[in-house]
């Protein structure tokens, strides 16, 4: 059992910060980028790899390079949690992306269809690490041209999977979801309980 319940979140994710604070979780965010070396990860997908095995892969790698940042900087040897989401379309990964253009493409093809959104959550502590995914069913409205126009000059799509958030202005765009909205917003709060029980914090 852990005596002191803090962890470090190995995530600039505002959205992740605001999930763990709901469910009472105290945590220091470990910037992987400021790291000698850049201990940081690349966010590309293997050849053929499916989209959820991404996601996990993702987590998992971020919560062991946050571990590797705690050992290079001789920090309290708290546990580090990593997560990553990602939107799957037909059998398609879609990141978070580049800019205005690709957001809107993005927005184009995910109009009124459904579509997967999976967050996976890793937690590091020492030699152990343990993976949890959550996928959701998330199925968007039909938008006209103009709506994703108005919607994009937000700029709510920038680092959102998908080039939406669904906690924000594109929750109005959201017919039905099936899964976790947490998940959706990219740390399901059911599967982060459990890791963390898992590795002794009361949750």
């Amino acid at each position: 059992m852990l005596v002191d319940k803090r962890i470090y979140l190995a995530s600039q994710s505002p959205r992740r910060r605001e999930l763990l604070k709901q469910i009472g979780v105290a945590y220091d965010v470990l910037a992987l980028r400021a790291v000698a070396g850049r201990m940081d990860v690349v966010e590309v997908p293997h050849a053929g790899e499916a989209a959820p095995d991404f996601a996990q892969r993702m987590a998992a790698e971020k919560a062991a390079c946050g571990w590797r940042a705690v050992d290079a900087r001789h920090l309290l040897r708290f546990p580090v949690l990593g997560a990553d989401t990602v939107v799957e379309l037909d059998g398609a990964i879609l990141g978070k992306p580049a800019d205005r253009t690709e957001a809107e493409a993005m927005l184009k093809r995910l109009s009124g269809s459904a579509h997967q959104v999976h967050t996976a959550v890793a937690v590091q502590h020492e030699a152990r690490l343990e993976v949890r995914l959550s996928s959701s069913r998330v199925r968007l409205a039909a938008l006209d041209a103009a709506t994703i126009a108005r919607y994009l000059e937000t700029g709510e799509y920038l680092g959102k999977a998908g080039a939406y958030g669904i906690q924000g202005r594109a929750g109005a765009f959201v017919e039905h979801i099936d899964g976790s909205y947490s998940g959706i917003m990219g740390l399901p709060l059911y599967d982060t309980a459990v890791l963390l029980r898992a590795f002794g914090f009361v949750v």
